[in-house]
């Protein structure tokens, strides 16, 4: 039973209580109708302390396309913060009008730290470089989706892996699972960090800085974006932002089967020419991001609430 827990970081869950979710978010991609009105009069409190899109938008239509309704805000200025409000005053007056809340938040840490004074249900949008579960959701479900099993598979994960806090919730997540190969693709400064690598103890695993090479051999590929936020130095990041683009020639080399996720948004790490290969399925990827959000919310929720037959 998830009623009432919160979700910070993917391990939070059981692998058996993802499965319920992705089983969940399945029967909610059949039958969406069976489940319109089911949250009516429950109410999402969206606490964005940084930019999103896809993250904010696709919480907002989850909760509305359940029939609940939605409040918030999409950055810190137009909050109580901006007087000085700590977090956990933020979050104890939420629960006050909320039954659960998304926090993004560009200090790692701080959605957990919002658990901690939280009656409601908080689950973590994104913290700084470090975690990003319903990411990891949608990407899980993604997998499973296309492959049918996260078992038995080689991923590569190319681009900005120090910082790609995407990457480091996958990796984690994928980890509790067996027979997965992880080839990391980034040049030096932008190496996967140790702590992400000491928990592959059971996993077999490779370092590269050249896309090319590792691609063949791929059954998963996730890209991602040189993140020009978290960079100090702007010269280093110009450098860096044009290290990776895949475009149909790179793709020539790859498995027929082989399929292409994003995070999004990206920039200049996946040209457009690629979009309309069959491979290429990251705005799917974005669509069951929806799903997976509506079933969490459902499941966070629990028992009260009322599904159409």
């Amino acid at each position: 039973m998830l009623k009432g827990k919160h979700l910070i970081q993917p391990d939070d869950f059981t692998v058996e209580e993802l499965e319920d979710i992705f089983t969940l978010a399945d029967d909610i991609i059949k039958d969406p109708d069976k489940y319109l009105d089911v949250c009516k009069g429950k109410l999402l409190a969206t606490l964005f302390y940084e930019p999103s899109t896809r993250t904010r938008f696709s919480f907002e239509a989850a909760m509305l396309r359940l029939g609940g309704g939605v409040f918030g805000f999409s950055e810190a200025s137009s909050s109580s913060v901006s007087k000085g409000e700590s977090i956990g005053d933020t979050i104890r007056t939420v629960s006050c009008y909320a039954d659960i809340a998304v926090m993004r938040h560009p200090k790692e840490g701080a959605p957990k730290l919002a658990s901690k004074y939280s009656d409601i249900p908080v689950i973590n949008a994104g913290d700084g470089g470090h975690q990003h579960p319903t990411q990891t959701l949608t990407d899980l479900l993604t997998i499973r989706s296309y492959k049918k099993s996260f078992s038995n598979n080689v991923i590569g994960l190319c681009g900005d892996l120090k910082f790609g806090r995407t990457v480091h919730s996958l990796v984690k997540a994928l980890s509790r699972y067996e027979n997965i190969k992880f080839v990391f693709i980034a040049p030096p400064e932008l190496e996967i960090p140790s702590y992400i690598i000491e928990e592959l103890t059971n996993h077999e695993f490779y370092q590269t800085s050249n896309l090319e090479e590792a691609i063949p051999d791929l059954d998963i590929l996730y890209m991602t974006r040189i993140q020009k936020e978290r960079f100090f130095n702007e010269e280093e990041y110009l450098r860096l932002k044009g290290y990776y683009l895949l475009d149909n020639e790179k793709l020539m080399n790859a498995k027929k089967d082989m399929i292409i996720l994003h995070p999004l948004p990206r920039v200049d790490e996946i040209s457009t020419e690629v979009d309309n290969d069959p491979r290429a399925v990251y705005f799917n990827q974005a669509k069951y991001g929806m799903y997976v959000r509506m079933a969490l919310i459902l499941k966070l929720l629990g028992g009260d609430i009322n599904v159409k037959n």
